[in-house]
């Protein structure tokens, strides 16, 4: 009966999408306020339905209802709890489904926290949000049902994917969503400008907090992708520039473009044909990352389904919203005038050069990402575009992007004094210069990337503390430190996110420059040097876990001859899948991590090791952590709340056209 009530849940939101659609954008046409009040309670009552069908697939899980293909499909009764909650997203349906939930949990937000915004403008918007929860409803229901059932349901089922059998694969695909759907905020409130056919200073405000509320769940999402990968694939690594890892990168840096630009747009009414194009791309590149994992047409260890009629259906819709919203750009960019102007030295020029530098990187990753698949269908040639090409073709423009920010950061607006900002940045670049050093003389004949990477996020972090001090005017140090408490939370969160920033870089310098690593084979009792430390390979035993089967080894890690700590690696086996995982043993330290991987047994009754140490690994994620916390200071300012104030900076509703 629940499962019934879901599934009927799902088609009545079909239904009320279309009402969403449908009603708001005719009465914002015509100037009837009572279709375009008809948007808030209907994107409201979406969600309650939506959650509902939610809701009835989570207790099918829960309650383990073999009754039901997809839980047959993805869990077992020896689960643990934790994987059959994860198990609802953890498939192509259900995923599809937490995916149409985040689209309407944004819909109802904007009806909650938009109060101040033109009835005319957020009916549109409203609408555009409709057209796509309709959409996506229609090809759930049609092509992609959670809620088949069998006509004769077996005693357990097939069991989820091994690798997703993970706390970090619980928690990242949830807030990855937000990030994907959140962006589809930006992109109604760019069609609904459209729409209007005018954008200005307090529309750059509307959209902020929308876009910084979806920067932060996918900044999260990305880094808990990140570190799974890291600890659960045990090849020691935390970026393998995946397609599906790429899929996610490619709206984080439009994402992050769309943050700047939105900026200047809000200050000085500049580029704002670039944003309206900027906010189009980010969600279009949310939907390519959803064809990506989905439509088969790309392997990879994240993907979910590997049906060609379903991406198909995926690339339509991507045509139409993109391809329509792009037309209508088309349409409209002529009326999208720049009020303010700007010399090349100043903000708005740095600005603009960040945006460039994410922009290209964006389509880096996209052309490195696609083109195995253009080869493949264009020249008959089957080609592989890995690390190599990312690291060259990607890696220069973040090194730009490092070098511009904290000077960026402290140019005037308008009209910047080049020699000045600089002059007052001298401690930072002698600072960062330092580190550079003191890396250099760690890494003796070993690559510059250490060095380089250690000069380059010394330079963005201290260049940021740089530009927060100097928001504090010229009194004396008591009275400066006084002001710093007063400064409003957004620049607290420029200087924690570009401090993270600062920290992710550096990280990702020193675990590709500096990290020790050995395989080999080793037999219970020996042991072997791995850089200071003495590893010893005390036992190797079979242990039985709730759904699979263990080969865990005890190794003890010493120094100087006193024990450190002692780690046990595992390589498990799932019975049900058929499959085998390797769980990594990690030390998590400060400084470094120590990481120990089993293999395979091997003739002789030896075991093959891979084992390493990851100088700073934990910067990295604390770094991107960082950033997240710096937007949601950033969010929580009063200035930047949802469309707290706009209305009183002059913006009137719209006037029809």
């Amino acid at each position: 009966m629940i499962v019934e009530l879901g599934h009927f849940a799902l088609v009545l939101a079909l239904a009320v999408a279309l009402v969403q659609t449908v009603l708001p954008i005719w009465g914002a046409q015509k100037g009837d306020l009572r279709l375009m009040a008809v948007a808030g309670p209907a994107a409201i009552v979406q969600f309650v339905l939506v959650a509902t069908a939610f809701g009835a697939l989570t207790m099918a899980f829960v309650t383990s209802d073999f009754s039901l293909r997809l839980v047959v499909n993805n869990s077992h009764t020896l689960k643990p709890l934790i994987y059959k909650f994860a198990g609802v997203w953890g498939n192509h349906e259900g995923s599809l489904l937490l995916w149409v939930l985040d689209l309407a949990a944004f819909s109802a937000a904007a009806v909650w926290f938009g109060q101040n915004l033109p009835l005319r403008l957020k009916a549109r918007v409203l609408a555009v949000q409709g057209a796509i929860g309709a959409a996506f409803l229609a090809f759930m229901l049609f092509t992609s049902n959670p809620f088949l059932r069998l006509a004769s349901p077996p005693m357990n089922g097939g069991d989820l994917n091994p690798l997703l059998q993970d706390p970090g694969l619980a928690f990242h695909p949830p807030f990855l969503y937000l990030g994907y759907v959140g962006l589809s905020m930006s992109f109604s409130f760019a069609v609904a400008a459209l729409l209007e056919g005018r954008v200005d200073a307090a529309w750059g405000r509307w959209v902020r907090p929308w876009t910084l509320a979806a920067w932060i769940f996918l900044t999260i999402g990305i880094s808990l992708g990140s570190w799974w990968a890291y600890y659960e694939l045990g090849w020691g690594g935390f970026w393998f520039w995946d397609p599906v890892e790429n899929a996610s990168l490619m709206p984080w840096l439009c994402a992050t473009a769309l943050l700047h630009s939105a900026i200047v747009v809000e200050k000085r009414e500049s580029l704002k044909a670039w944003t309206i194009l900027l906010a189009i791309m980010a969600f279009g590149f949310s939907l390519i990352g959803t064809f990506i994992v989905r439509s088969g047409v790309i392997t990879s260890v994240h993907a979910f389904a590997e049906d060609p009629s379903r991406g198909v259906v995926i690339l339509f819709l991507l045509v139409v919203f993109v391809g329509g919203a792009l037309m209508l750009f088309a349409a409209r960019a002529g009326a999208l005038e720049a009020k303010g102007v700007f010399q090349m030295i100043s903000r708005e020029s740095a600005l603009v050069a960040n945006n460039l530098l994410l922009s290209v990187a964006a389509f880096v990753v996209f052309v490195g990402t696609i083109w195995p698949l253009v080869s493949e269908l264009a020249f008959n040639r089957v080609i592989s575009v890995g690390e190599p090409f990312f690291n060259a073709a990607f890696t220069p423009f973040f090194v730009a992007l490092a070098v511009i920010l904290p000077v960026g950061s402290i140019l005037a607006w308008k009209r910047g004094d080049l020699a000045r900002s600089v002059r007052g940045l001298w401690p930072v670049a002698i600072v960062a210069l330092a580190f550079g050093g003191l890396a250099w003389s760690m890494a003796t004949n070993r690559t510059l990337l250490g060095p380089i990477g250690a000069a380059l996020g010394a330079w963005v972090i201290f260049g940021a503390l740089s530009d927060l001090w100097g928001r504090t005017g010229k009194a004396g140090a008591s009275g400066r430190l006084g002001r710093l408490t007063r400064l409003p939370r957004a620049d607290w969160g420029r200087m924690v996110a570009h401090s993270g920033l600062g920290a992710v870089i550096f990280a990702a310098s020193a675990m590709t420059a500096w990290v020790t690593e050995d395989i080999l084979v080793v037999k219970p009792g020996e042991s072997f040097a791995l850089g200071s430390y003495e590893v010893q390979l005390v036992a190797v035993r079979d242990v039985k876990g709730p759904n699979y089967t263990s080969t865990m080894a005890e190794m003890l890690v010493s120094r100087d001859g006193a024990e450190v700590v002692r780690l046990f690696p595992e390589k498990r086996f799932y019975p049900v899948a058929g499959m085998p995982t390797t769980e990594a043993a990690i030390d998590y330290g400060v400084w470094r991590d120590l990481y120990l991987v089993i293999g395979d047994p091997q003739d002789g009754g030896g075991w093959a090791v891979r084992s390493y140490i990851k100088p700073f690994a934990n910067w990295l994620w604390g770094g991107a952590l960082l950033m997240a916390f710096g937007g949601l200071l950033s969010l929580s300012d009063r200035r930047y709340r949802v469309a707290a104030g706009a209305a009183r900076r002059g913006a009137a509703p719209v006037a029809a056209e």
